[in-house]
């Protein structure tokens, strides 16, 4: 067809004359709605970046003869990670005369690895790293699976919600906040705890250093 023809066509359907094979003889052009064409392009985009899933390696850092309140705080965190559907990396850091007692964080790392067995495994079993040992556990449920689950979630509490009276939906937007605050401080929490962790493995070789 004559590029004037097609041009007349396009106009008379309100439509746009794109090329989408240049290199071919001749050349290939189709009518459309380059407008919505370029949208809907844009938001297929969007979809599969959001179904797109990034492996992701969380650490927590424990000591040999950490106290029962701390274990259980980062075992939740540790839970945490591996229901996100994200591998978790378990640092044990030996001080002092611990370097001389590796079964201690052999003990301490199996222990962790039966109490969430039944959300991940033992993906590198415990080796001796310098002063730490280290563990890495991988989850049961992929990371699309996890991230399926956690908006289906995020659907249901938005439906239930839309079922609610106006005052209601204050108390379930407040219930979202709050979850949503403790999450963060739970992160907080944990990054506070790794720093500590390292200050004090440090702590150590600067009195070796005075003496």
């Amino acid at each position: 067809m004559p590029l004037a023809k097609a041009l007349e066509l396009a106009q008379e359907y309100d439509l746009d004359l794109v090329e989408v094979a240049a290199t071919a003889r001749p050349p290939v052009c189709k009518l459309m709605d380059y407008g919505k064409f370029k949208y809907e392009s844009a938001m297929k985009a969007r979809e599969a970046r959001k179904n797109q899933a990034h492996t992701v390696i969380k650490e927590m850092k424990l000591r040999p003869k950490i106290d029962p309140h701390d274990y259980d705080t980062k075992k939740g965190h540790v839970v945490r990670f591996l229901k996100q559907g994200d591998k978790v990396k378990i640092t044990i850091m030996f001080r002092g005369r611990e370097q001389s007692r590796p079964e201690l964080g052999f003990r301490l790392l199996q222990r962790l690895a039966d109490d969430v067995q039944d959300l991940g495994f033992v993906e590198s079993s415990p080796k001796q790293d310098g002063r730490n040992m280290i563990m890495v556990l991988g989850p049961h449920k992929k990371k699309t699976e996890a991230m399926a689950e956690a908006r289906a979630l995020a659907d249901a509490r938005k439906a239930e919600r839309q079922g609610r009276t106006p005052g209601s939906d204050a108390a379930a937007a407040d219930e979202d906040a709050a979850l949503e605050a403790e999450n963060a401080a739970a992160e907080a929490e944990a990054d506070e705890a790794d720093v500590e962790d390292a200050a004090e493995v440090e702590q150590p070789a600067e009195a070796s250093q005075d003496a």
